[in-house]
């Protein structure tokens, strides 16, 4: 079934994110390395961006790389960062040709300097690009970020910068990575795993969570769609009641 056409343009999730999991096995599955499962995945990723700037959904953030994931195998890692580096070279004309604009959010310094330098570069070179901005969480977890906000927000008050009365959800999303992004409406984790994973944990607090057993490298525009589709069919209350939210 194509989901494309049944999908209300006006009911769009404004921030889209996307936990994007299983390509270790889905290579696995197939008796083949990890490496392969992983540049499958960039395929995956092309075509979900494509798909998501396609419908018009403004904000899309992907978790390409967490804080954890430095923790496994070197080579692994390794890996990692050179595919980073490869894609991002390949897909600028991409970005370019789409009107995206590249960002980034994590701790960014702890990536290998070509890594780094090629990240920069993009994100330079795609900054007046208006249809979409896609956002690539790399070295990234959001216990980190939030300890960091805390960290920034307490020297300020101990500087007479800020007063403790005045800290509210806005000074604190101000200092988040995320600062010049909406809340999350909608985030989907591929793979059959139904955990958060140390994502955004506080920029999800009234997202919509979707879970799809598809491994990422076999993910399709369609089952974007398919999945933005059961978005639009929930109600999203907020807190209301749904005789409230009729009224």
């Amino acid at each position: 079934m194509d989901y494309k056409d049944q999908i209300d343009k006006d009911k769009l999730p404004q921030h889209l994110a996307i936990i994007m999991d299983g390509n270790g096995r889905w290579a696995k599955q197939k008796g083949l390395f990890r490496s392969i499962g992983h540049e499958n995945g960039t395929k995956a990723v092309r075509e979900i961006v494509e798909g998501s700037a396609e419908i018009g959904v403004p904000f899309l953030t992907l978790y390409a790389f967490s804080t954890e994931n430095w923790n496994r195998p070197k080579m692994e890692v390794e890996l990692l960062m050179k595919l980073l580096v490869s894609s991002l070279k390949k897909e600028i004309k991409t970005l370019t040709d789409n009107n995206i604009k590249l960002n980034a959010i994590g701790n960014l310094d702890a990536l290998p300097k070509k890594a780094h330098k090629e990240l920069l570069d993009v994100i330079d070179k795609t900054k007046h690009n208006e249809r979409m901005t896609l956002t690539l969480a790399l070295s990234y977890g959001s216990r980190e970020e939030i300890t960091k906000t805390i960290k920034e927000i307490s020297l300020k008050v101990k500087n007479n910068l800020i007063s403790p009365h005045d800290i509210d959800e806005t000074v604190i999303n101000n200092h988040l990575y995320t600062q010049n992004l909406p809340d999350v409406d909608l985030l989907i984790r591929t793979s059959g795993e139904q955990r958060i994973s140390n994502f955004l944990l506080w920029q999800i607090a009234y997202a919509e969570l979707y879970f799809t057993e598809t491994l990422w490298p076999d993910y399709t525009k369609n089952h974007l769609f398919e999945a933005i589709l059961n978005y639009q069919n929930r109600e999203r209350r907020f807190g209301k009641t749904s005789e409230q939210l009729n009224q």
